[in-house]
């Protein structure tokens, strides 16, 4: 059976036995949009490429919060952009393959994170299970002949977005991972980034915003480290920058890789945290260190100067994957300086087994004087978030999905 045929007969199954009702559509921020919604949260997925943003927690709340970065061009008369990815850049996403992919491999030429970041999903629809909202989407990729269906879900009484990619036919080795961006205040150091165990950091080996173009970053090129508010400045006799205080350094744009400690080491999913303790909140994201075993920092503040940024864009990519930084898929799957560390920078999918990725992302509101993340102290069913203050929040997540994929 050809993969359109099965892909076709799954989405089929998923319509007749879990997903009953059609999907709610509206246009948001220029970009037709899919909605799916509980009392706590609502989303907005976009139909090209998949992208998640708005999302509105904590929605039946004085104080709703809507972490996720929307690109300033969304509203902004239609015109053309260089890549599809761009378009209805905002947000959270999945890459297939991730990175930019400007080389060709064996045939294969994709474009910017794939086709998945770019193309039109299908909105299959929704369904209530028990205290479980799932909205399921679809789409079939054509450079590499595949289907991954997003299956996102909410809980009631829950801030928490929880995400299920099944990658079918796409086989081989390839980068892959999301593309969570989150919107950034102007005040300097105004956000607190944390993240669970790391055995190192690197920043990007080559030139990631190149003058040319008019992008300029401000970090040294292909230095490893292990803390992140030390990594080396690219001038001489320049302070470190201090990553874990963001915003910072206005004017650049630059890329950094931390390569996770497995889950053994951190007592359950690793994790990454944005606190913002002026509105009261923290984001966090968990994964499994053994599927996506890093993250990539997008620092963009307003560094790029070229169509469509126009030096305007500030934000911060907190980009969960398996992959050779922004490079694509023949930089990942090629002898790279990370993979000579021992670290895995592509996954291998199989035409005969399905490989899913499994992602939660939430906000947890936070009491005054929290400050930033310590730790993360997992128990059925629940997180909490101890800060470097002392002080504790504990919030409902069921983690177990993780590894099971199951609500």
């Amino acid at each position: 059976m050809n993969i359109s045929a099965t892909y076709l007969m799954s989405l089929a199954a998923i319509a007749s036995t879990a997903v009953p009702s059609l999907a709610e559509t509206r246009t948001v921020n220029s970009q037709t949009c899919v909605i799916l919604s509980s009392k706590e949260v609502e989303v907005a997925v976009t139909q090209m490429g998949g992208h998640t943003a708005p999302v509105t927690f904590f929605r039946d709340s004085a104080k709703p919060v809507q972490p996720y970065h929307i690109t300033p061009w969304q509203d902004e008369k239609a015109a053309a952009m260089p890549v599809p990815v761009l378009v209805p850049l905002r947000g959270d996403f999945f890459c297939l393959p991730f990175g930019g992919n400007s080389a060709e491999v064996s045939g294969e030429k994709h474009p910017p994170h794939g086709e998945v970041a770019g193309d039109a999903w299908k909105a299959v629809g929704t369904k209530k299970t028990g205290d479980v909202t799932t909205l399921t989407m679809g789409i079939q990729t054509k450079v590499r002949k595949g289907s991954v269906t997003k299956a996102l879900s909410l809980v009631d009484g829950q801030n928490v977005l929880y995400s299920r990619h099944t990658i079918e036919g796409f086989a081989g080795r390839v980068p892959l991972g999301h593309h969570a961006t989150l919107a950034m205040p102007d005040k300097e150091g105004a956000i607190r980034i944390a993240t669970s165990a790391i055995r190192f950091g690197m920043t990007n080996p080559g030139v990631f915003s190149d003058p040319a173009k008019r992008e300029y970053q401000a970090l040294l090129p292909g230095t490893k480290w292990k803390d992140l508010s030390k990594v080396p400045s690219a001038w001489k006799d320049a302070p470190d920058a201090d990553l874990t205080r963001l915003p910072t350094r206005t004017g650049f744009a630059d890329l950094v890789q931390l390569v996770n400690e497995p889950w053994e080491k951190t007592g359950g999913p690793a994790w990454i945290t944005a606190t913002n303790a002026e509105a009261g909140y923290v984001w966090f994201a968990l994964k499994d260190p053994a599927v996506l075993n890093s993250t990539i920092f997008w620092l963009e503040n307003r560094g790029r100067h070229g169509y469509p940024w126009n030096g305007r864009n500030n934000c911060v990519g907190l980009e969960d994957v398996t992959a050779f930084f922004a490079d694509g898929l023949a930089a990942s799957t090629s002898d790279n300086v990370l993979a000579k560390e021992g670290v895995a920078t592509a996954v291998q999918l199989s035409a005969d087994k399905p490989t899913a990725i499994n992602y939660i992302q939430g906000v947890v509101k936070i009491p005054d004087g929290f400050e930033n993340v310590k730790t993360l102290e997992y128990a059925a069913g629940s997180v909490t978030f101890v800060s470097t203050t002392g002080k504790k929040v504990t919030t409902p997540v069921r983690h177990e999905f993780i590894r099971s994929g199951k609500l």
